[in-house]
């Protein structure tokens, strides 16, 4: 089974609403315990996400105890809570952390030029939507056209705007690239996934902590045809904080390689941090499946 043929309860527009209720009466505390609650008896009905969590974390070392399979399961929910504070616009930035002096650097690099950014579905990518609106940078974002639906839904109950522009990963045409591209020179910001694929995609195998994966070759190839400055990107929750990580892909490989280089050295940035919140390594389909 693979991640858009699998039903993402935890993530569907009425229980984002819900969470979005509950946020807004009673706060954050209230949530984070509702969201255990929410999430125990999600987790008793989830047999095949119980069963690719068990075996993802077999895969990086980590004892797959009910405890540790449940506290997997608890820390997606955990980054819904976040996500109300950000769509809320009370997430407060000085939450966000830099890993080091260099990704400060970086991300100085991306706010004053723009970049296409490549993220993955470990941490959680949109407290980074807090400090985008704190610069009032203009960004877009391609996502599956599903997703993109429950998300818009989703903002359109509350009536908040979002200053993103999505895009459905699926569809990217000539004229889309165009248009990304002319954004791009102007300074703008372009998130993509380069762990997911799609139905339409060609996908890459590559080893992932020893295991063979499939990851969307397009991603990459787009990135290359932008001919911008290209960084990897992941968020990492420590405690109430996020610690942002940044690296800029550099390479003197010849153009035609640049495309499967880029994709290697972001599946090596994906191996090296996850070890670092392994139970924030959000694949809850089998992602290692043969």
């Amino acid at each position: 089974m693979k991640w858009y043929q699998a039903k993402e309860q935890a993530a569907g527009e009425k229980r984002l609403y819900i969470t979005w209720l509950i946020y807004k009466m009673l706060g954050r505390k209230a949530v984070r315990i509702v969201a255990v609650i929410v999430t125990f008896f999600a987790f008793l009905g989830a047999k095949e996400a119980r069963r690719c969590s068990k075996k993802y974390l077999e895969i990086i070392g980590l004892k797959p105890s009910l405890y540790n399979k449940f506290r997997h399961f608890l820390e997606y929910s955990f980054s819904l809570v976040d996500n109300m504070e950000v769509f809320s616009g009370n997430y407060d930035t000085g939450r966000i952390i830099f890993n080091s002096g260099q990704d400060k650097i970086y991300f100085d690099e991306i706010i004053s030029h723009g970049a296409f950014l490549i993220f993955s579905h470990l941490g959680n990518i949109n407290v980074l939507r807090a400090l985008v609106n704190k610069y009032n940078l203009p960004a877009n974002i391609f996502i599956a056209t599903e997703q993109s639906k429950i998300f818009n839904g989703f903002m359109k109950k509350i009536e908040i705007n979002v200053p993103f522009t999505t895009y459905p990963v699926e569809k990217i045409s000539i004229e889309t690239s165009i248009e990304i591209k002319d954004k791009l020179a102007r300074g703008e910001l372009v998130f993509i996934a380069g762990d997911r694929t799609s139905k339409n995609s060609t996908n890459t195998e590559q080893k992932l902590f020893g295991q063979k994966v499939q990851f969307p070759a397009g991603t990459f190839r787009f990135a290359k045809l932008m001919e911008c400055p290209v960084y990897f990107i992941c968020a990492l929750r420590e405690g109430d904080n996020s610690k942002v990580y940044l690296k800029k892909f550099i390479s003197d490989a010849p153009k035609s390689e640049l495309a499967d280089v880029m994709q290697k050295e972001f599946v090596s940035f994906l191996e090296k941090l996850t070890p670092l919140a392994p139970f924030q390594f959000f694949h809850f389909y089998d992602l290692f499946e043969n």
